[in-house]
């Protein structure tokens, strides 16, 4: 059941032979190569080695010595700088040092590394809560652990990269449906074995177009045939929902989802990983779960500022409020100039805007970068239907004056583009 799937997060290569015949394990890179070469030969900036000598705020920073307004770093809530966030870091530093040099299994388990789940079940309401050393590594290991061979995963094809890497390690089979279509999802379900173990996996928001999955009905129809559910709220975790949980809490059915993966390194403003459940055998995962118990844990400082962050972020709607003001009025202001958006309207902190190729999207990539504005450029196969995105992330400490720069910048490029 899982054959021609696309997986348009995961790099697609092909082997193609160099000259004089030979190949190596390099050859297959042989199209990523050219095309980059291809970029940076008509005397672009690269847009894929960004250097920040300094970062000045959560909005601002010196990049390849430019001061540059940011909006494409995931610091959706802008907790890098804030002063308690900082405070306990450097506390935690002093007073455990730099490392744990350990798993959690072994000694790699601090007091700093329970408060920080402590701090996660109180903000999700759950009953338990594992702390991994980045997101990727809480995807790979709670997919590859829960769903293994003989077992089903069904999940949106636009799905992250490290989403399909754990179906891969897990050898479940791979049942995909077209992106946010609900109708899909459930013929593949009816089609699974009813006594098969079966996981449903989905995303609040999808990071390329920033939009947001209709998880209420998908939920309803993942229940109605038996499975369980994982949602990864990575982009949505700290900035959607009354209290920031999220897309599912957004929808009122975060009570329904068996577990909640999410990151530190957007919204809370560090870096780790983590999944939420309310599970009743779900600590068993700290002995089973590979990613888990073979990598060294967070350092002190890091899960410290991890858990002041998510303490704050409970009480954070206000800047909610003032993040989805900032959202709204960059769509807007991007549809009124002339651009095609990834979404209809805001539905997140993520506008994507989409360029009509390769070529030109690295050209208004550089125009905007030269006049002061960072984004990410994003490129197929990482791009769903082989497009071309700039992609805004949107923080809560960008004031109501720097969007309207931001907007200003955009107009300037678009024009010197030839793209509006």
């Amino acid at each position: 059941m899982s054959e021609g799937i696309a997986q348009p997060d995961r790099p697609e290569t092909s082997a193609r032979t160099p000259e004089g015949g030979e190949t190596d394990l390099f050859s297959k890179f042989d199209d990523i190569i050219a095309m980059r070469e291809g970029l940076l030969s008509q005397g672009r900036e690269d847009p894929f080695n960004l250097v920040m000598e300094q970062v000045l705020s959560p909005t601002r920073a010196i990049c390849n010595g430019r001061e540059t307004i940011l909006l494409g770093t995931y610091n959706y809530m802008g907790m890098t700088f804030d002063p308690d966030v900082l405070e306990a870091g450097k506390q935690a530093l002093a007073d455990f040092g730099s490392g744990t040099t350990g798993s959690r299994v072994l000694n790699g388990t601090y007091q700093g590394h329970k408060e920080c789940e402590e701090a996660l079940r109180d903000f999700y309401g759950m009953d338990h809560a594992m702390v991994f050393s980045t997101g990727y590594q809480a995807n790979l290991g709670i997919i590859s652990t829960i769903a293994g061979k003989g077992d089903y995963v069904v999940l949106d094809i636009d799905s992250h990269a490290s989403i399909w890497d754990g179906c891969a390690m897990g050898k479940a089979e791979v049942v995909p449906f077209k992106h946010n279509d609900i109708e899909a999802m459930e013929k593949r379900l009816k089609r699974i074995p009813a006594d098969a173990g079966k996981l449903v996996i989905l995303e609040g928001v999808y990071s390329m177009l920033g939009d947001t999955a209709p998880l209420k009905e998908m939920i309803r129809v993942a229940k109605e045939h038996g499975a369980m559910v994982l949602v990864d709220e990575a982009h949505s975790m700290g900035f959607i929902g009354e209290n920031g949980r999220g897309v599912a809490e957004d929808q009122g059915v975060l009570d329904q989802v068996d577990f909640v993966i999410g990151t530190f390194s957007k919204s809370v403003g560090t870096v780790g990983g983590f999944c939420v459940s309310n599970h009743p055998k779900f600590e068993i995962m700290r002995l089973v779960c590979r990613p888990y118990v073979f990598t060294a844990s967070l350092p002190p400082s890091v899960v410290a500022t991890a858990a002041t962050s998510i303490r704050k972020l409970k009480h954070g709607g206000n800047k909610r409020a003032h993040l989805w003001e900032n959202s709204r009025t960059l769509h807007k202001g991007l549809r009124e100039l002339g651009f095609e958006l990834g979404t209809k309207e805001a539905e997140s902190a993520i506008i994507a805007v989409i360029m009509p190729d390769l070529e030109q999207g690295a050209a208004m990539w550089e125009a905007l970068i030269e006049n002061g504005l960072y984004v990410n450029l994003a490129r197929p196969p990482a791009t769903p239907a082989n497009m071309t995105l700039l992609r805004c992330s949107l923080c809560a400490e960008h004031s109501s004056e720097e969007v309207e720069q931001i907007l200003s910048i955009f107009e300037k490029a678009g024009k010197a583009v030839g793209i509006i």
